[in-house]
């Protein structure tokens, strides 16, 4: 992973740990009801437990994806083409960056964003475009790319807090939100906004363990090499 995306990963798990401090502040002070615990048909059911189990088997089928693909992004955006997600390549990100967006998974957009983004990869007017890839040309960056593709599939499998809503949410509360911004939060938003805390930071967790496996795996496969060559 190049040193400009690690640090770019390790800031924003930063970022979202204090932002998860302050939401639960806030959220003690507002409610100390649970939510995702419901009761149904004689027993209670943890929706939290439900989501998190999604999650390992989500996690699982990615890794056989990516292994089938060989760990290669141009071999995982023809899995993504064939799951009718368009992908588009730009000169430069500073064309997307100029809307608060980075090169990457896309989520759907509706109204001046939209318009924007349809303009930018397809000429033509649009108020509402569908999710999609803009990429920049050039080399792509393996790891900065699988932690796109993560949030891709996550969206896919409508996992909670990956939609474009709980997005912008939370790239407004990481990137410069007042105290309060905070304190008019309605109790939706919050748990909006945690979980889509929460399903971040998972795709940066899944990216980190991926590196270090592949990193282990090389270094191991150069030992193996070294033993060959000394026999």
């Amino acid at each position: 992973m190049s040193l400009f995306k690690n640090v770019f990963l390790f800031i924003l798990s930063i970022q979202e740990k204090f932002l998860t401090q302050r939401l639960n502040k806030t959220l003690g002070i507002k409610n100390s009801s649970k939510r995702k615990k419901y009761y149904q048909s004689g027993c209670f059911l943890n929706l939290d437990s439900i989501a998190d189990s999604e999650k390992i088997k989500m996690e699982e089928e990615l890794q056989l994806i990516l292994k089938a693909c060989n760990y290669n992004p141009l071999e995982v955006l023809e899995y993504i083409k064939k799951h009718d997600t368009k992908v588009y390549y730009i000169d430069s990100q500073k064309a997307i960056n100029s809307i608060g967006e980075n090169e990457g998974f896309i989520y759907p957009q509706k109204g001046a964003k939209a318009l924007y983004i349809s303009l930018l990869v397809d000429k033509k007017f649009a108020l509402k475009t569908p999710e999609m890839f803009i990429l920049t040309k050039g080399e792509i960056n393996k790891y900065y790319f699988i932690y796109h593709f993560y949030n891709w599939y996550a969206f896919k499998h409508n996992i909670l807090g990956i939609d474009a809503e709980a997005q912008e949410m939370l790239n407004k509360y990481l990137y410069g939100a007042s105290e309060e911004d905070f304190n008019k939060l309605q109790l939706a938003d919050i748990y909006k906004l945690k979980d889509a805390i929460k399903q971040d930071k998972a795709a940066i967790s899944f990216v980190f363990k991926l590196c270090q496996n592949y990193e282990s795996s090389k270094k191991a496969l150069e030992k193996l090499k070294d033993s060959s060559i000394n026999l």
